[in-house]
């Protein structure tokens, strides 16, 4: 016969099995195309111990929501609309599913990039086509409201009979502060900044001139120090950058190749992320459709130290596990998320025969 103490036992065991089974599950949003199968935003179950993607089903119905950020709190969740009449769309949490609070236009064509500032106050947006974008005021119940401060860019770049024929907003970033948003232009090879004043921007300037030709595309910042890493999508580069906290200039302090030398068929950049403790750097390759690995030195040096296939095709965004245990990559080609483990001592990924079927996958976030 069981005694009490046998009892209490038993069952706390099976308690914290439980809890510890599930504690192992977390949601995975994913941003997509909607021009073939796909019907907006999904969402899928992560298993944080075997990296097993399972449970895919529609958060909600959305036109090509291509890049999605959600709000420090967990709270909200906000959208690109990529089309010809540009959207900037705010959601929020309604049990298993996403709920629409209100959608403004994003005063331009092909948003392909939406930012939260860290105090919780605006949301920055990005337009390629129109190479212009805007910044919006949020409210407490995470609703868009009022008229947005806005910027164009002109000019042209090195390329300008094709990619770099006009100014193309790729991306717009608040700094760690929130105290500038940072526009990186594919079309005039330019990082531009813009001091947030008032709830709006002021004047830009020309935070950082790239190479021509390079056509840089995304940033990331480094969790500790005053630097910044971003990634051309033209000259299949990344870069490491000083950042002048107080003034908001961005000064080059090395580069490095994502593809191999001996790769000469054509490849384009497109994701960078960095290790939360600074030591490594990844970055997407579509066409020679790997994620490149790099080491970061103390004061910014970059080194090569690995180039992993993505298992598919054309790897548009990819995001570290909360824990940085595994990396995922969105192949928008070939209609898969694909899970690789991270070696938190080398940096490197190691396959693990882990993906999931998603039509037209191009954005992944925790």
């Amino acid at each position: 016969m069981m005694n009490f103490q046998h009892l209490t036992a038993l069952l706390l065991g099976i308690f914290v099995l439980s809890c510890t089974q599930k504690n192992t599950k977390m949601d995975l949003l994913i941003g997509t195309y909607t021009d073939q199968t796909s019907e907006g935003i999904y969402r899928v179950s992560f298993d944080t111990q075997t990296g097993e993607l399972t449970d895919l089903r529609l958060a909600v119905k959305a036109a090509s929501p291509s890049y999605l950020s959600i709000s420090p709190d967990r709270k909200y969740v906000y959208a690109v609309g990529e089309r010809g009449d540009g959207a900037v769309v705010a959601y929020e949490w309604e049990q298993d599913s996403l709920k629409r609070i209100n959608q403004v236009s994003s005063m331009g064509i092909n948003p392909c990039y939406v930012d939260f500032s860290a105090d919780k106050k605006l949301v920055a947006v990005a337009n390629y086509s129109s190479g212009n974008g805007a910044v919006y005021v949020v409210a407490a119940d995470g609703s868009i409201v009022g008229e947005p401060s806005t910027y164009q860019h002109e000019g042209v770049g090195l390329d300008s009979a094709n990619r770099q024929e006009a100014a193309h907003a790729h991306c717009s970033m608040f700094s760690k502060d929130s105290r500038f948003v940072y526009v990186v232009d594919l079309g005039i090879d330019q990082v531009v900044g813009y001091p947030v004043i008032d709830g709006g921007i002021g004047d830009g300037f020309t935070a950082l001139s790239l190479v021509p030709g390079d056509g840089p595309r995304h940033m990331v910042f480094h969790p500790t120090k005053d630097m910044a890493f971003l990634i051309n999508e033209l000259s299949n580069s990344v870069i490491s950058i000083k950042v002048d906290v107080e003034t908001g200039m961005l000064t080059e302090i090395d580069r490095a190749n994502t593809v191999p030398e001996d790769f000469t068929e054509h490849s384009q950049c497109a994701d960078i992320h960095l290790s939360s403790d600074g030591k490594f750097l990844y970055g997407s390759n579509r066409g020679h459709d790997s994620i490149a690995i790099f080491a970061v030195g103390e004061s910014g040096e970059l080194e090569r130290i690995g180039v992993e296939s993505v298992q598919g095709k054309w790897p548009r965004n990819f995001t570290l596990s909360p824990d940085e245990r595994f990396l995922l990559v969105a192949n928008k080609d070939t209609d898969n998320i694909t899970v690789f483990s991270r070696d938190p001592k080398t940096g490197l990924l190691t396959y693990t025969d882990q993906e999931i079927a998603v039509s037209r996958p191009v954005c992944l976030k925790f």
